[in-house]
Formats: C-alpha cells, sequence, structure tokens
C-alpha cells in the first residue's frame, strides 16, 4: 500500500502545509502540540477537508482539490484510532467491533476472531465504561482491523495511560503492525515512543513537513533546529565557521573541532548530553573545564548541568547538560574538577 499526500489547510492562523510520500510502511508523525499532526490525519481519513491539495492511498485518488473530488470517509478504508478511542458507549464490545464490519462479510466469524486475537473473551457483552483504558484500547483496535482498511494511523494512543500499561499496550501494538500488510501512520511528541514503534520518522513543525527519514539517519544527523529539538539534542548552541573543520560555539564559548566538513552555512552546534566523554585534563581538543551549577537526579541517572568555566555569558543557550549513570557519577564526585571532551563525531552541524 502507498500513500501520498500533498495538502494545505488554514485554520484560523496556523497554516499546514503537509507533504510526503511513503510506501508500505510505518512511518512516524513527530512534532510539538499544536504543529498539525492531528490535522493531517484528520484530512487524510475526510474528518477535515484540505483547502488544497491532493491524497492519492493505494492508487486511489481519495482527494484532489482541482478535479474536486472529495471520496466520503466510510469508503476510504482508513483506520484511524483517536486518542479518546471514540468507542460508541450505548455499544457492547462486540457490537463495537462489528460496526466496523462490511454487511456483506461474515460479521460473527470476524468478530470472534477478533475478540480471540485480542484477548478480549468474557468482556464480549461489556460496555465502554466497564472497561479499563487497556481494555478499551484493544477494542478500539480490533475494531479497526476488523473493517479491513489499508492504512492504520494512531494519534498518540498512549497519552492517556500510565507508564506500566503503556509499556504492556506498545508490545502489543508492535506485534499487530508486524502482522499488518498495509501503511500506518503513528503520530506523537514522544521520540522514544516513536523509535521504538516506527521504522522512519517525518518530522512536522509548526505546520510544515520535513523530508521522510530512517530513524537512525534522523537521530544521528538532524539537518534542521527542529529536527534537533524533537530528537531529543539537549545542547544546542549558535555557531560560526572558522574553517572546514572548526567552529566557534558562540553560546558555550568555545571552539570546537569537527571531524566532519562544515557547512559554509552553518547556523548552530548540537550535542547529545550523553555523548560526553570525561577525561582528566584540558590539555586535549574540545575539552571544557565545568563549572557546575546544578544536579537533578533521576532512577537510573543524574543530568549534570553545567557552564564553561571560560564562558560568562548567562543566556539560557549557554548551559550544558551532561547525563551519567548514578553509579559513576558518585565515583566521580570523589575528583575536585569535571573536564568533559566532545569527541569531533559527535558534533550536530546545523
Amino acid at each position: 500500500m502507498s500513500l501520498y499526500v500533498d495538502i494545505e489547510k488554514k485554520l484560523g492562523g496556523f497554516y499546514l502545509q503537509s507533504k510526503f510520500e511513503i510506501e508500505n510502511e510505518i512511518l512516524g508523525i513527530l512534532g510539538a502540540s499544536g504543529c498539525g499532526k492531528s490535522i493531517t490525519l484528520k484530512c487524510i481519513a475526510g474528518i477535515e477537508n484540505p483547502d488544497r491539495g491532493k491524497i492519492i492511498l493505494d492508487g486511489e485518488v481519495i482527494f484532489d482539490s482541482e478535479n474536486n473530488i472529495n471520496i466520503h470517509p466510510r469508503l476510504r478504508k482508513t483506520g484511524y484510532l483517536f486518542q479518546n478511542y471514540a468507542l460508541f458507549p450505548n455499544m457492547t464490545v462486540e457490537e463495537n467491533i462489528a460496526c466496523g464490519v462490511s454487511k456483506s462479510k461474515r460479521v460473527n466469524k470476524i468478530v470472534e476472531e477478533n475478540i480471540r486475537r485480542f484477548c478480549l473473551n468474557g468482556l464480549e457483552k461489556l460496555y465502554p465504561g466497564q472497561l479499563s483504558g487497556g481494555q478499551q484500547q484493544r477494542v478500539a483496535i480490533a475494531r479497526m482491523l476488523a473493517a479491513e482498511p489499508k492504512i492504520l494511523m494512531f494519534d498518540e494512543p498512549f497519552s492517556a495511560l500510565d507508564s506500566f500499561l503503556k509499556v504492556q499496550l506498545e508490545y502489543e501494538l508492535i506485534n499487530v503492525l508486524e502482522e499488518f500488510k498495509g501503511t500506518t501512520l503513528y503520530v506523537s511528541h514522544d521520540r522514544d515512543e516513536v523509535y521504538r514503534i516506527c521504522k522512519k520518522i517525518l518530522v512536522l513543525d509548526s505546520g510544515r513537513t520535513e523530508m521522510v527519514r530512517g530513524k537512525e539517519e534522523l537521530l544521528s544527523h538532524p539537518k534542521t533546529l527542529s529536527e534537533t529539538l524533537l530528537t531529543g539534542c539537549e545542547n544546542i548552541s549558535s555557531a560560526e565557521k572558522i574553517n572546514n573543520h572548526s567552529l566557534k560555539a558562540v553560546d558555550w564559548g568555545i571552539i570546537l573541532y569537527s571531524s566532519e566538513i562544515i557547512p559554509d552555512d552553518l547556523k548552530y552546534v548540537g550535542f547529545h548530553a550523553h555523548s560526553f566523554k570525561m577525561v582528566d585534563n584540558l590539555q586535549q581538543e574540545n575539552v571544557i573545564d565545568c563549572n557546575i551549577l546544578k544536579i537533578v537526579e533521576n532512577i537510573f541517572y543524574n543530568t549534570i548541568i553545567f557552564r564553561n568555566k571560560e564562558n560568562s555569558s548567562t543566556n539560557k543557550w549557554s548551559y550544558l547538560r551532561f547525563k551519567i549513570d548514578k553509579n559513576k557519577w558518585n565515583e566521580m564526585q570523589k575528583k575536585n574538577k569535571l573536564c568533559l571532551k566532545m569527541p569531533s563525531d559527535k558534533l550536530i552541524l546545523i
């Protein structure tokens, strides 16, 4: 199954320009709240109508503003899981699943298969209000798959669940998606969740789509500031190119060497908080003499917030973050100073 999207839509002061194309794969759509992720899914499903553009699903044009084509949502063969699951409250579990099945099909058999597949045995006669959040989600996914859609679309399906239940259901969902033969769109603002579930990622920033990229490539070589922030880079400084392999990190107050050739249009440099290397002295390239400002404790690691001792700037970009295993940090505290190296092949050039 293939999907082609090239649409525009204006909502008040917000302007969506969403353009991408994928084949039979799982695509994560990553972006901050309000960037246009849900609207994009709703336009594909036919719940919202774009102002302009074209949508082609599995070779069929389901929306085309120029040729006045707008296929009814029921005929688009799209499966859409809403954040609140949108189960019919006055229908039982089996009735909710059955409502998505074509009447020409063997409804009872399909319902029974999905009841068994999603471990809903014994819950058939219950109503959504009598189910837990996890059970409601399984019913919603069962209803979606019973309709035999060409594409599955998930709109932040785990946002309302506690962390323990989320881990369980995420594992179940991964198994479902591995069996599904069509295209899947998975919307989230959680980069770790997208990384675990999806092979490719599309970043949406303030209504505009970036390029579809493999998740490993995106995380290791983000090309824009929005990609860098959304992939979890906590250290970013404005930057100026000095020569092909040297740059000035303006906000950090340090000259850095890069193993990559630095582009002429360099604007920022980024560095992941877990990529620092602890060293014993300052007589190396890309080493910072750290002025520790705060230590934030997490369950398994600490985040050390610091600034270059030679840097007098106090703007929000001048602070750096270093993540370290708690046991390692306890050993480090025996030393009088902290020197951190930024390996030249780990710099993110933006």
